[in-house]
């Protein structure tokens, strides 16, 4: 008669032990991925002023092309999360990030403005299904001691990205025309998705929550933790059972309704401020007698903001708790927007509000990002953090469509900013009020009870 096996998670296996190089290099893999989102993301946005001029399309007029490609994200990112949740995250990631990829390299060779819609709302569903996805394996990958500073560290790859394709098209735009931009932003997503064929594993927490073979998840198990002994008398068991029927009905079980709803909340409006500023400060400062190079500027500048403020952004959460972090994140971001409006304008005050508010504003979504990364088990972790990124996607979509529309109604840039901080206050208040929120009741079973503590905090 054989012995009986002792039963335990993968994440007691790997909370309880120091941090691997396998663990590092998938993260970085992770990162890597977000890093070309971020460019092929926000590359339209420098990109906007010179296709509009070679197409001969309005810019004011340009708003669909933004809409469509936060369309794609919010589809990707909606659809491709839960499908993670029932076949994997390694392979959905792979061909999401070759769909954008691939998607991208197209859109250099558009002869219409139709043409780059429909391409821009294509890249979108990849770009959306490969950021939902790697979140969640960064999350899973990670101990929950490091979980948060992981998850935003790999936030960093958005600004850093978007700072990138400020420098290429600097650099690129007046040589070879904004084509080449695109070639560039198509060409290395798809060679790092063969890159990832080979590299990148399968998250070993969900390979348990489907009951994958005991040996295939050890073996990933041994990677993770290479000193661990003893693992052949061990049966690996899910933290959580994998839910039945549709993985969104979850979100709202067992307690977690509340901070579901109020972490949409805090991603519509921070992401509307995010896409209004990336989407349309070129356009909006052009608008108003500026030159070109210096809405490319700010943006590069607020890129670079964002790259510190997810950089610190673990960090700070850990020192001072997620909810006065986030608090005093929005409320800053409020009064930087604001004082666009109410000071008298110039290059210095715009550069430097840039910077700040890349900080505060990317760095309050790197925390989001960690929060919801955290509040979901694993059997629905894909589908929470999708559909956060989803419902934040609406935000992204009414930033840049108030943006045309402001401009088209001939708005003066103080009236634009000062319009500009109101999401910044609403999303403050949503934040204020999870702190009034009693803690979920949900059995440890279920998700971590630190996860649902941190969300209510």
């Amino acid at each position: 008669m054989t012995a009986k096996m002792r039963e335990t998670t993968v994440g007691d296996l790997v909370d309880d032990s120091p941090l691997s190089r396998f663990q590092v290099g998938v993260i970085i893999l992770c990162g890597c991925v977000a890093v070309l989102d971020g460019f092929d993301t926000q590359s339209i946005g420098f990109l906007a002023p010179a296709i509009s001029e070679s197409l001969n399309h309005p810019l004011p007029g340009f708003a669909p092309v933004f809409v469509a490609g936060l369309l794609g994200l919010m589809t990707g990112a909606a659809i491709l999360g839960p499908l993670a949740d029932r076949v994997g995250r390694k392979w959905v990631v792979i061909c999401a990030t070759f769909g954008f990829g691939a998607m991208s390299f197209l859109s250099a060779y558009v002869t219409g403005f139709e043409q780059l819609v429909f391409l821009r709302f294509l890249t979108g569903i990849g770009l959306g299904g490969a950021l939902t996805n790697v979140v969640a394996l960064t999350a899973e990958y990670a101990p929950r001691r490091l979980q948060a500073i992981f998850v935003s560290l790999l936030f960093t790859g958005m600004p850093l990205g978007a700072g990138l394709g400020g420098l290429v098209a600097a650099a690129m735009l007046p040589v070879w025309g904004w084509q080449s931009v695109f070639i560039v932003g198509g060409i290395l997503p798809m060679v790092l998705a063969c890159i990832l064929v080979f590299r990148l594993p399968e998250s070993a927490r969900f390979l348990v929550a489907r009951n994958a073979d005991q040996t295939q998840v050890k073996a990933l198990v041994r990677r993770m933790v290479p000193h661990l002994k003893g693992l052949e008398g061990i049966r690996l068991i899910p933290g959580a059972p994998a839910p039945r029927g549709m993985p969104l009905r979850h979100l709202f079980t067992e307690g977690r309704a509340a901070g579901t709803l109020l972490l949409w909340v805090s991603y519509f409006m921070n992401l509307l401020i995010i896409y209004f500023i990336v989407s349309w400060l070129p356009a909006v400062l052009r608008h108003a007698g500026m030159d070109m190079s210096a809405g490319i500027t700010a943006i590069s500048l607020f890129s670079a903001g964002g790259v510190v403020g997810s950089l610190l952004q673990g960090l700070v959460m850990r020192a001072v708790g997620a909810r006065r972090c986030l608090t005093i994140e929005f409320t800053l971001a409020m009064l930087l927007i604001g004082s666009l409006g109410l000071l008298p304008p110039s290059p210095e005050l715009l550069f430097t509000v840039s910077v700040l508010l890349g900080i505060v504003v990317q760095g309050a979504q790197a925390g989001l990002n960690a929060l919801v990364a955290e509040f979901y088990p694993t059997a629905i972790r894909s589908t929470g953090v999708g559909w956060a990124l989803a419902v934040g996607r609406i935000g992204s979509i009414i930033g840049p469509v108030l943006g045309g529309l402001v401009l088209t109604l001939g708005w003066s840039l103080q009236q634009i900013f000062l319009a500009g901080a109101v999401p910044a206050l609403c999303a403050g208040l949503a934040v204020v009020l999870g702190g009034l929120l009693k803690p979920a009741k949900v059995s440890e079973a279920s998700a971590p009870t630190k996860a649902c503590e941190t969300v209510a905090r």
